[in-house]
């Protein structure tokens, strides 16, 4: 059987957008699921747009999300260049082929000839296709149309196409009615391929068995399945999957705004999480398990339970999927990858066990750790900012707040146990209970009226931390 091979090409022309990623994705898992390869090319013939830190940036986040090509930039293979614009040459030997067979001709028809010439055919009810001017001029023709200087670019002959149908590995059967498209030119007057052309020849010659993308290029699909034939190869297996849409409804696109992954990457989501994620936009798990490993997912992927259905960008959801995956790594996991978003006086206050400890208590429901900022006030040192609940909280409670500090000052040692039976031994001194003993007490501490379990919290305050709060407190 022959090995899978998929790729992923993507445009330097702006970040990697989650659609993209999802697309990624897919190719890698479905690579690895079946023991294949998987493989990254770079489409860079959009010279004016491209850029080299795009690309950059492209491979930076795919490589943060585990999806490591086997062949490709920085790593080589036998199959290259795996740039475009490294493989000008490939094409023009190709479409001249095309043109020596009869199947594609030379084309001389100027921007403004072929504008007019779509307005006219709007005008009277006609699919906007080339009309055929320059498919059959005679070699003289042609020489006199170069000697002009006239722009010339390279068009595939579609005379004699039938009827086509497609199968389609995630949609099924795709039919495409003869007379769908005209003419299409495959190389540009200024040398370029275009992108059917480009594509199609590029799969063939990397020995690309399956070609997974979004469904806006099932419509590309006819055009390079006649260049295949044209040229006597094999064409790939297709699966177009669905498309990824914003809440709105509407395509979600890198032109008008799409979350990309160096966002999500900046925020402090977990790769795992963002992952998990995208792998269920358009496709579902055997089981009922929503929460799934890299491991988990190569597993299990298969082409046959993607949907045919667009999905939705849900970010609530992926809050709800990274949140889980935070909980469950807690602090062994991902204390390296949290600790940049700690603020400055929190790292300098604590050392690594008491930061690991900190991020425990918080990771109970942490999306990302660009959420730690904002959480970490019930753990900053003296002076303490208070919010209106704190505020509240703390009227009227100065003698309790005393008790509190005397009791432990006498504790030892700082432990779970004692804390709870100061705790409560304080309450029944003071003659208070519930609410009216653990708000104050959690409002002089943290500055907060409402926050994570307030044992963990003065446990890892420590003595000194917590005396020194209630101190200030009781004189405010």
């Amino acid at each position: 059987m022959k090995k899978t091979r998929v790729r992923f090409a993507p445009s330097p022309t702006g970040y990697l957008h989650v659609g993209g990623a999802r697309t990624a994705l897919f190719n890698f898992l479905f690579a690895k699921h079946t023991g294949g390869e998987f493989i990254i090319r770079i489409e860079d013939t959009d010279r004016e747009r491209s850029t080299g830190e795009f690309e950059e940036k492209l491979l930076e986040d795919l490589s943060w999300l585990g999806l490591k090509w086997d062949e490709g930039p920085g790593k080589g293979g036998d199959l290259g260049p795996y740039r475009q614009t490294e493989r000008m040459d490939i094409y023009k030997e190709h479409a001249l082929r095309l043109v020596a067979g009869k199947r594609a001709f030379p084309c001389f028809c100027t921007n403004e000839e072929l504008d007019a010439k779509r307005e006219e055919m709007k005008n009277a009810g006609a699919p906007p296709q080339y009309d055929g001017t320059c498919r059959h001029l005679t070699d003289v023709e042609r020489e006199e149309r170069r000697d002009r200087g006239l722009p010339e670019s390279i068009r595939f002959s579609v005379e004699g196409e039938g009827d086509r149908t497609i199968a389609d590995m995630a949609r099924g059967d795709v039919s495409f009615p003869a007379g769908m498209v005209g003419d299409f030119v495959i190389l540009r007057s200024n040398g370029l391929p275009t992108y059917n052309f480009a594509a199609a020849l590029d799969d063939s010659l990397m020995k690309i068995t399956h070609v997974i993308r979004g469904a806006e290029h099932l419509a590309n699909t006819l055009r390079q399945v006649m260049i295949y034939d044209a040229l006597g190869m094999q064409q790939p297996q297709f699966a177009h999957i669905p498309l990824i849409l914003g809440e709105d409804r509407t395509k979600l696109s890198k032109r008008h705004g799409a979350p990309n992954i160096m966002d999500y990457r900046k925020k402090g989501y977990p790769a795992e999480a963002v992952v998990n994620y995208l792998a269920f936009l358009g496709w579902s798990t055997k089981g009922d398990s929503e929460i799934l490993s890299m491991d988990d997912l190569i597993g299990e992927f298969e082409l046959e339970r993607v949907s045919d259905s667009p999905s939705i960008f849900d970010e609530a959801k992926l809050n709800w999927v990274s949140a889980s995956h935070v909980r469950a790594g807690g602090s062994e996991r991902y204390l390296d990858e949290a600790t940049p978003f700690f603020p400055g006086a929190i790292r300098e206050r604590y050392g690594a066990e008491s930061l690991g400890k900190i991020f425990d208590i918080l990771s109970d429901n942490l999306p990302s750790f660009s959420m730690i900022e904002h959480e970490t006030d019930p753990f900053m040192p003296v002076p303490l900012s208070f919010d209106d609940d704190a505020t509240a909280a703390l009227e009227g409670c100065g003698e309790l707040l005393k008790i509190f500090a005397r009791s432990f000052a006498q504790l030892e040692p700082w432990d779970v146990e004692g804390i709870k039976q100061v705790i409560k031994d304080s309450g029944k001194e003071a003659g208070v209970k519930g609410k009216g003993l653990y708000m104050p007490l959690r409002a002089a501490v943290t500055g907060r009226g409402h926050g994570p379990d307030l044992t963990a919290i003065l446990l890892v305050k420590g003595k000194d931390d917590v005396i020194s709060a209630l101190e200030a407190a009781g004189i405010a």
